[in-house]
């Protein structure tokens, strides 16, 4: 795993990465629902999409919309496995540790901070 600044920095360099924001539709539900339970979706997201040692459909796993903690992940390289080897230094095949689906989550919050206090 990686240092957020580190990681920040890097997501900042790439074109790709930089294109997602929240739309008005998913600010009002982060500002709706609140951080806590975004989070706690974002948690169960993890477990149930990312957390196996080979997530089923890994690599499409992730939609594009439909929720904030979706349009989090594309941005942050936390959308599939692949991704999060190639940004995060999480090695694909084995299952994520506590530690490692803590920091993933940790990883989305900082950036759903950012996206929503950004106007």
């Amino acid at each position: 795993m990686r240092d957020l600044d580190e990681v920040f920095a890097g997501l900042a360099k790439s074109s790709f990465r930089r294109k997602f924001h929240l739309n008005g539709k998913d600010r009002g539900y982060l500002r709706d629902k609140g951080m806590a339970l975004v989070l706690n979706h974002a948690q169960d997201f993890i477990d149930k999409r990312l957390a196996a040692a080979e997530p089923v459909n890994d690599g499409k796993q992730t939609p594009f919309r439909g929720h904030p903690v979706f349009v989090a992940q594309h941005a942050t390289a936390c959308c599939c496995r692949g991704c999060l080897e190639k940004w995060h230094r999480i090695p694909q095949g084995l299952a994520l540790s506590q530690q490692e689906q803590a920091y993933v989550l940790q990883v989305l919050e900082r950036w759903l901070l950012l996206e929503s206090t950004d106007d």
